[in-house]
C-alpha cells in the first residue's frame, strides 16, 4: 500500500516537473531552452492561422487538423502514416486548460527537494543502479558519464520509468499547436513526431507522452529524441518509450553531447562568509540561455580563489585544493542555499533550466553512492570532483 501511494505522488511531481528534452511547460522549475533540432522532412508551408484563444473547441480543432494534414501531404509524408495517425488526433481540452493553469515559482529549494528527492525516491535509485549495473556500466564508458546521474535523471523524469505519461504524443502536440500561444514550436514538434514514425522508431500505439508532448524514460520532446536518442541495444530503433537500453543511452548521449565533463562532479553546497559580495552570485531571471551562461562566464573563478575569498564547504572545512573553475548560485537568493557549481553544471541546466532541477539531480546522484557514513552530510554537500 505504502508503494501505490508513493507511486501516485510520484505521478504528480513528475506530472510537474516531468519536462526533459526541452519541455515548455513550467510549474515549480523553469522552462527549458529548446533544442536547435531540424526536421527530416522537406519544409512546411506557413502555418495556418490558428483560431482566436476564446474559440479553442473541438470544431476549430478538426479545421486546424485538416491544415495540418495539407502540410504533411505537402511535405511528402507517406500516405499509410497520415492515414493512421491523424483520424486518431484529439482535442485534449484538459492539455489547454493545464498550459494555461500552470502554477507559479512557490516553493523553496528547502521544500522542493525533500519532495522530489525523498526517501523512497532515494531507495529505489539506489535499487535501480545496483540492479542494472550490466546496462548501465557500458553505456557509462562509451559516453564517459557516470552511471549514478543516468539513473538520477531516469528517476526524476519518469520515476525510473513508471510513469512516462498516457497522451498519445501526435494529439498533445496538435491541442498545444491549436492552442496557440507556443504555435510555431508546437508544430514543428508535431511534424518531427511525424518524422520519428515514420523513420519506424516506435509503433504509433506505443508513442506516449505527457500532455505537452513529453515522451518515454527520457521524457524527451520530439525535438530532443532528434538530436540525442541513441541505439542502446543495438535493433536498429531508437525505443525511448520501452527499451530501457535505449533510455539509458540516450540520456548519456544528451549529457555527453552538451559537453559533459567525465571525472568531475556538479557542484557542492557551500557555506558563504559574512561579508561576501554577492555581486558575485549568478543572478537569477535570466532571458535566455545564451544570458545566463555569460553571467557564469563573468563570475566563474577558481577554487583556490574562492577559498580566499572566504568560502568554505558546509560543514565549514576548506575548498579542495584546485585551479577547477566554479560560479556561486544560490536558488532562493540571501535566504537558501550556496552552490559552488561545476562545469557540468551548465549541462544539467541545458537539460532544465530551473536551479531547483538540478539541486534534485545532483542530490539524487550523491545520494545512489552516498557512504552510510556519510548519509547526513550527503544532504549537505555534494561530493568533492
Amino acid at each position: 500500500m505504502n508503494r501505490i501511494i508513493f507511486l501516485t505522488a510520484l505521478a504528480l511531481t513528475v506530472a510537474a516537473c516531468s519536462h526533459a528534452g526541452q519541455t515548455p511547460p513550467v510549474s515549480v522549475t523553469a522552462t527549458k531552452p529548446q533544442s536547435p533540432v531540424t526536421t527530416q522532412a522537406t519544409a512546411k508551408p506557413t502555418a495556418v492561422a490558428a483560431a482566436p484563444q476564446a474559440d479553442k473547441n473541438a470544431a476549430g480543432f478538426a479545421v486546424y487538423v485538416k491544415g495540418l494534414r495539407q502540410e504533411a501531404e505537402a511535405a511528402g509524408y507517406p500516405k499509410t502514416l497520415l492515414d493512421q495517425v491523424f483520424p486518431t488526433l484529439k482535442f485534449h481540452h484538459t492539455v489547454v486548460k493545464a498550459d494555461k493553469g500552470q502554477p507559479e515559482f512557490v516553493e523553496t529549494l528547502d521544500t522542493y527537494l525533500p519532495k522530489r528527492v525523498n526517501a523512497q525516491r532515494i531507495k529505489m535509485a539506489r535499487e535501480a543502479y545496483q540492479k542494472y549495473q550490466t546496462e548501465l556500466a557500458p553505456i557509462s564508458e562509451k559516453y564517459g558519464v557516470p552511471a549514478r546521474f543516468i539513473v538520477s535523471l531516469w528517476g526524476l523524469e519518469s520515476a525510473f520509468g513508471r510513469i512516462t505519461g498516457n497522451y498519445s504524443v501526435p494529439s498533445a502536440l496538435a491541442t498545444m499547436a491549436y492552442e496557440g500561444r507556443r504555435e510555431e514550436m508546437f508544430r514543428r514538434e508535431f511534424f518531427l513526431a511525424l518524422d520519428i514514425l515514420r523513420d519506424g522508431h516506435v509503433k504509433f500505439a506505443n508513442m506516449k507522452g505527457s500532455w505537452a508532448g513529453a515522451m518515454g524514460h527520457t521524457q524527451f520532446m520530439p525535438s530532443a529524441f532528434m538530436k540525442y536518442a541513441q541505439d542502446g541495444d543495438g535493433d536498429g530503433h531508437k525505443d525511448i518509450w520501452t527499451n530501457r537500453l535505449d533510455a539509458f543511452a540516450s540520456i548519456a548521449s544528451y549529457l555527453k553531447t552538451e559537453g559533459w565533463q567525465n571525472g568531475q562532479s556538479w557542484g557542492r553546497q557551500v557555506r558563504l562568509p559574512k561579508k561576501f559580495d554577492y555581486a558575485r552570485v549568478i543572478p537569477k531571471g535570466s532571458k535566455d540561455r545564451a544570458q545566463w551562461l555569460q553571467w557564469w562566464r563573468e563570475r566563474e573563478l577558481p577554487l583556490s580563489q574562492w577559498q580566499k575569498l572566504g568560502v568554505r564547504l558546509a560543514d565549514g572545512s576548506p575548498l579542495p585544493a584546485s585551479a577547477m573553475k566554479a560560479a556561486v548560485v544560490m536558488p532562493d537568493d540571501k535566504d537558501g542555499r550556496a552552490y559552488l557549481a561545476y562545469p557540468n553544471y551548465q549541462v544539467l541546466m541545458h537539460w532544465n533550466r530551473s536551479y531547483y532541477f538540478v539541486s534534485s539531480v545532483g542530490y539524487l546522484a550523491d545520494e545512489i553512492v552516498a557512504k552510510p557514513a556519510a548519509k547526513k552530510a550527503a544532504a549537505k554537500v555534494a561530493p568533492a570532483p
